[in-house]
């Protein structure tokens, strides 16, 4: 599988949709436009291969629309983080709910994409960035 990465370019301020490809001792990234090398002015995001319910892939930083009956009652907004300790989970309101706590005991009907955290930091009202 090769993984499918999207960057965002902070000195235009715009995200690039590609993938990485690997060859002989070399790793490439293939993007849909001309993107800078990898450096401190672009920020990198792995898709989780996951797709939310209107078939939206999931990538990090993603903000997403919770709804479950324990987060009840209201759904609530937060965003996709990855880290080496923790992997993929989601936080809002200043918890962190697990991938394998909350995606793997419902099903993708109850999330959804509504942004990302670098083109639409006020959907969080001010819980990040």
């Amino acid at each position: 599988m090769i993984p499918k990465l999207r960057a965002w370019e902070k000195q235009d301020e715009r995200m690039s949709y590609g993938e990485v490809e690997y060859c002989y001792d070399m790793i490439e990234y293939r993007f849909d436009h001309l993107c800078t090398e990898a450096d401190e002015d672009v920020e990198f995001m792995q898709s989780t291969g996951i797709k939310d319910k209107n078939g939206v892939e999931i990538y990090e930083g993603d903000i997403l629309k919770l709804h479950a009956i324990f987060l009840a009652p209201d759904d609530k907004i937060g965003y996709l983080e990855y880290s080496p300790k923790y992997g993929y989970s989601i936080i809002f309101e200043g918890n962190r709910l697990y991938r394998q706590e909350y995606w793997a005991s419902t099903n993708k009907l109850n999330y959804e994409v509504i942004g990302n955290i670098y083109e639409n930091p006020e959907l969080l009202e001010g819980d990040k960035k």
